[in-house]
């Protein structure tokens, strides 16, 4: 329910469906502080994330004779948000110099957790990571996508998928190990 209208999702929703211009913002309004969210996971700044969050609305507007009522309307977003994210990465990738991950040799992964980092402090350490390590550790750990299924979307071999995974993660690690003592040498 949108609170300070007192306009019920589904009674949006079917206007948006019915090609009104002014549910329609109002549907974009209402969600998009959750698209975005999605979206700055997936992209490496602001500008992008955007985009993709309006691309993905652009998408919702033109396949939501499609969506069906019953159904949450948050997943239905939630998986156009993170399709369009998946899409603009894949263009990306594209153009990068992908090197032969087959031959890549797997990292041993360390059982150190840091704990002392707050969230914001961990998604702005994700952005270090290299496109392809930021997607797959995404997809995986944040969207619950299987490595096989990653393997389809992305078009790489699935053991390419673990690959990235492992580094990232240990990449991850690292950057949380060198900002947890940045903050131990700043404190001290």
């Amino acid at each position: 329910m949108l609170h300070s209208l007192g306009i019920a999702e589904n009674e949006i929703i079917n206007q948006c469906k019915n090609g009104s211009l002014k549910y329609q913002e109002m549907l974009y309004k209402q969600f998009y502080r959750y698209a975005m969210g999605i979206s700055l996971r997936y992209c490496l700044n602001n500008d992008d994330a955007l985009e993709v969050v309006n691309d993905a609305f652009i998408k919702v507007f033109n396949n939501i004779k499609g969506y069906n009522n019953d159904k949450p309307f948050k997943a239905w977003l939630r998986t156009i948000v993170v399709n369009t994210s998946i899409d603009r990465r894949r263009k990306e990738l594209k153009h990068q110099l992908n090197i032969d991950i087959e031959s890549a040799i797997h990292v041993q992964s360390s059982a150190n957790v840091i704990e002392n980092l707050n969230v914001q402090d961990i998604l702005k350490l994700m952005q270090q990571l290299p496109p392809i390590q930021l997607t797959i550790f995404n997809m995986y750990e944040m969207d619950g996508y299987s490595h096989d299924e990653i393997s389809i979307i992305l078009n790489i071999p699935t053991s390419s998928s673990r690959v990235y995974l492992s580094r990232a993660k240990e990449k991850l690690r690292s950057l949380i190990i060198s900002e947890t003592k940045n903050d131990v040498r700043t404190v001290g």
